[in-house]
């Protein structure tokens, strides 16, 4: 009998949309892992993470990109659409996630920004459908959409549910060209622990805190030492003010402790061994402000 050698397929998948569609609840459900904040604030995302997604001879890397906020006005802000919008011209297709039942001027514009960049290859994926009030909204809403651009498929998800991924990844194999796998088939991410580590902590920041400060927030692992029983990670978050820094610790500790017990809690899950985490709040005045500080805390520019 003659076995039929498949050639093996690699590609890039950018992941699109504006802030809080749930496309990095999409990206670790995908790969089936936790490697990205997810909150239910808007522009968690601060860097370009890759997920890995095997599939017998085929690869996804699918790149998760920080939300598209066309009105931000920061530094930080400009920097993070530019660092989305420069996805585009290196990935071999484009997943562009919406909220179901809800189109707004943000998804308009990035649709167009899509559009003059030339993107063939793009995928709608209709995102939160679990939490759609009528199911019979859905179908319109497609129309809808269908209408605007002739999107390559429209594949309608939950991220957080679970709901409809399978067909998604079938959907997006089919883009992806012929060649050899980039990364070992066990991987699920270009990031290092470190750098997961750094996102737990940013991520119970972000669920603790009010709506500005988490923003003035970054997170930088100062020190990592393995023991045969215990991991002993030091980590320092910034902050831009001493107000800020006030509130970030708390009341006699109590907000850094909250923070470092539920994401030391997260992170002993994460690594599968004990941790012992300490965490202290200093203060860089304007750091988002500063592109040469933007890039000390990690973030992509």
């Amino acid at each position: 009998m003659i076995e039929t050698q498949f050639p093996s397929r690699c590609g890039y998948i950018a992941i699109v949309g504006r802030p809080n569609v749930g496309k990095s609840t999409l990206l670790n459900a995908l790969v089936g892992e936790k490697i990205a904040a997810t909150t239910r604030k808007p522009q968690t995302t601060r860097h370009r993470i890759l997920g890995i997604v095997t599939r017998g001879a085929d690869q996804l890397i699918l790149v998760d990109t920080p939300g598209i906020d066309t009105r931000s006005e920061k530094l930080l802000g400009r920097v993070l659409n530019q660092a989305a919008q420069a996805v585009f011209a290196d990935t071999d297709a484009v997943l562009f996630v919406v909220e179901a039942d809800r189109w707004e001027s943000g998804d308009a514009q990035i649709l167009e920004m899509l559009k003059q960049a030339g993107v063939k290859k793009l995928v709608l994926a209709i995102n939160k459908v679990d939490r759609l009030e009528r199911k019979e909204a859905l179908l319109p809403f497609i129309e809808r959409l269908q209408g605007l651009h002739a999107f390559s498929d429209i594949v309608p998800i939950s991220g957080l549910r679970g709901v409809n991924l399978e067909p998604l990844v079938d959907v997006l194999q089919g883009f992806l060209p012929e060649g050899v796998h980039l990364f070992p088939e066990d991987e699920l991410t270009d990031r290092s622990q470190r750098f997961r580590v750094t996102e737990v902590i940013r991520e119970e920041l972000l669920e603790r805190l009010g709506q500005e400060v988490p923003y003035a927030t970054a997170v930088e692992v100062e020190s990592w030492k393995d023991t045969p029983t215990v991991t002993h990670i030091d980590a320092v978050i910034w902050v831009e003010r001493d107000s800020q820094k006030a509130i970030v610790v708390g009341k006699g500790g109590r907000m850094i402790k909250s923070v470092g017990t539920a994401a030391r809690h997260t992170l002993e899950q994460m690594l599968e061994r004990k941790v012992m985490l300490r965490l202290w709040v200093k203060v860089r005045e304007g750091w988002q402000a500063d592109v040469d500080s933007i890039r000390r805390m990690g973030i992509d520019t």
